[in-house]
């Protein structure tokens, strides 16, 4: 860190932390080593434990279900009117796992090396080779639910490419793969629901986390409709409860996801891990204008069989098919002639970017490139597509009325992955002792860029495989006595929300959420998205403060906190999205090189690839709350690299 920064920044460094959790030995046999050193419940004892879990999607609802078929009585709560609407519906292309059904050198290893590669060197290295090993009985897990995967014409599972990898690992539905995996969980859970082993809260959302002597036993909650505040009592946590991508206002998020509940478990000493690492898919139709609330994915899975072009003169505002073959610029098979158009989604990203800046970009405003079938329907046939693709190509020409069998698709990046979150061990436990963080809640398998169709991987290995035996191991060697409703710590939580939720009905300002929340998304899309560089970065948390103030002081939320209140929700979230957009720009400034999603302009290769500095920023950045308005503290966490040595990426 230069002295120009160090003066700039206002923040303390603490203790490094360390993953304890993580057994010693061969990487292969750490995960076995781990289950059988871990504590046991037996069955009868389970039914005296009451577990929370928050968030009903992959992660949520594999772990709801998996937990109540084990013996445990599960509270679960979700903020839809049913599990089923949970975002992780919205996931399209696939989910990998290392079958090898094509024997084409796929294997446990090189998913592992795959991942900790595409991650650019930020992941820790024993979570990814777990996650590797998990992934191949997790397609066997979702095979016996009924998950209705693609199959080849023998009747065998099919597979396919996707972004970083060179072999054909990816199940997929169609482009459904999301909404048949969430629907295998949802029956499950379905079952523990009818059993009574279930009780599930719809239309509620969480608002705090409550702490008890120094242990997570609960939650507070808002329900929705009535806007009744109340209180869970447990013996642990989960927060399964996703990303923080709706920061940026636009991006390929469901609008109802949130950070609300990681980030007031970070408020009450949970450690927030790497927030600056935010991924922007490169295959999102582009914005069409200033009326839009969110953007829309077409899926990775795309990339397979479609090309992607710019014009190569500046300025060709021809439609496509007047610009011969010798005119277009097929830029990442230009540029990465070994992966071309099935790089990692940041690498892709950026050069979308590239030649977007350069005046070559397609489409209203030039912020956009093709995505072109022509090549593929001539090979295949317009039914071999159709068969793969159908239900996206429908849904693009629904949005766009423009027929992608006819004329390329145009797309542009958008944010939509967080791989910051909550820093959890190799047990999935935060800092706070009895809070656990499951899927795209925590930090912990995916380094600085994930790799497609590994969200839904680690979702279902989290909450089917991995936390049934840690939560067990808390549970089953720590004594916890039962906490009164009315224990001071939860009194305390409870007056400080319903305070700070008057407090916003108070103001009746003139400004409306959203249109504060937009003027922070369009920030941290101008300085903290897809390059950032020291100075946007500084203007950034300059702009912050201000905006927050004027929050305060101009909010207008109409109605009451006694009812179905739409705009209290959005205005309650957005206070700590503030807090949150402060952490994510302090963090990306102080990390000055370019890793995977976070690409720093002034830390660049000769070509303008992302440019890593090992030597001094080889960790997690963990930082630690210290009360409002105070410095926030760095925890180091050194990340050893002993298998996968990090090389700069190449995918040329």
């Amino acid at each position: 860190m230069s002295p120009t920064e160090s003066s700039y920044l206002d923040y303390g460094i603490g203790a490094p932390v360390a993953d304890t959790k993580a057994p010693e030995g061969p990487i292969e046999e750490r995960w076995d080593r781990r289950r059988f050193e871990a504590r046991l419940v037996n069955p009868a004892n389970r039914r005296k434990h009451t577990v929370i879990v928050v968030g009903t999607g992959l992660a949520g609802g594999a772990a709801g279900a998996t937990l109540a078929e084990q013996g445990y009585r599960v509270v679960q709560f979700c903020f839809q009117d049913s599990p089923r609407r949970a975002h992780s519906i919205a996931a399209q292309g696939g989910i990998n796992a290392a079958k090898n059904y094509r024997n084409d050198g796929d294997s446990v290893r090189r998913l592992f090396y795959d991942t900790v590669k595409g991650g650019d060197f930020r992941a820790r290295e024993s979570n990814v080779h777990r996650l590797a090993q998990v992934s191949v009985e997790i397609i066997d897990q979702c095979v016996a639910q009924g998950v209705p995967f693609a199959r080849e014409y023998g009747g065998l599972l099919d597979t396919r490419s996707f972004g970083g990898v060179q072999v054909s690992r990816t199940f997929y539905a169609r482009g459904q793969t999301g909404q048949q995996l969430l629907l295998g969980a949802y029956q499950a859970l379905s079952r523990q629901i009818a059993a009574g082993n279930v009780e599930l809260h719809a239309r509620t959302e969480m608002l705090d986390l409550l702490v008890v002597d120094g242990r997570a036993r609960g939650i507070l909650a808002r329900d929705l409709v009535t806007g009744e505040l109340t209180t869970h009592l447990a013996d642990a946590v989960v927060l399964a409860t996703g990303g923080y991508g709706n920061i940026f206002y636009l991006s390929t998020n469901a609008k109802n996801s949130n950070a609300t509940a990681i980030w007031r478990a970070h408020r009450r000493g949970a450690l927030f891990a790497n927030p600056c690492f935010t991924q922007i898919h490169p295959t999102c139709i582009p914005r069409s204008g200033d009326h839009q609330s969110k953007l829309t994915l077409m899926s990775e899975s795309l990339r397979n069989d479609g090309r992607i072009w710019v014009p190569r003169a500046r300025g060709d505002d021809r439609p496509p098919a007047a610009i011969p073959e010798e005119e277009r610029d097929y830029y990442l098979e230009r540029i990465y002639p070994a992966f071309g158009n099935l790089v990692p989604r940041d690498i892709a990203s950026r050069a979308a970017k590239v030649v977007c800046d350069e005046g070559r970009g397609v489409g209203p405003g030039g912020q956009g490139v093709y995505l072109d079938f022509a090549d593929a329907v001539a090979r295949l046939g317009r039914a071999v597509v159709q068969a793969r693709y159908g239900n996206l190509f429908e849904m693009y020409q629904r949005i766009t009325a423009e027929d992608p069998y006819a004329v390329p698709m145009r797309i542009y990046p958008a944010i939509h992955y967080t791989m910051g979150g909550l820093w959890v061990d190799y047990d999935l436990q935060t800092t706070v002792p009895g809070l656990f963080a499951i899927g795209e809640a925590n930090f912990s398998d995916h380094g600085a860029n994930r790799l497609g169709a590994s969200a839904l991987m680690q979702g279902l290995a989290d909450g089917y495989f991995v936390l049934p035996p840690t939560l067990n191991h808390y549970l089953g060697s720590t004594p916890l006595a039962p906490v009164p409703v009315d224990h001071p710590e939860i009194a305390a939580v409870e007056a400080e929300t319903a305070g700070r939720l008057a407090r916003i009905l108070a103001v009746d300002g003139d400004r409306t959420p959203d249109s504060l929340h937009r003027e922070l998304g369009e920030l941290l899309w101008d300085e903290c998205g897809m390059a950032r560089d020291a100075a946007g970065l500084r203007r950034a948390l300059a702009r912050i403060p201000e905006l927050r103030e004027e929050f305060w002081r101009r909010v207008k939320v109409p109605g009451s906190g006694a009812d179905l209140n739409q705009a209290l929700e959005k205005a309650n979230r957005l206070v700590d999205n503030f807090e949150l957009a402060e952490l994510m720009c302090l963090d990306a400034l102080h990390r000055t090189e370019s890793c995977g999603g976070h690409f720093r302009t002034e830390s660049a290769t000769a070509e303008g690839e992302a440019a890593r500095r090992d030597e001094e920023f080889s960790y997690a950045a963990a930082w630690e709350f210290t009360g409002t308005g105070k410095p926030p503290v760095l925890h180091r966490e050194e990340l050893r690299f002993e298998h996968v040595h990090p090389t700069q990426r190449s995918y040329a």
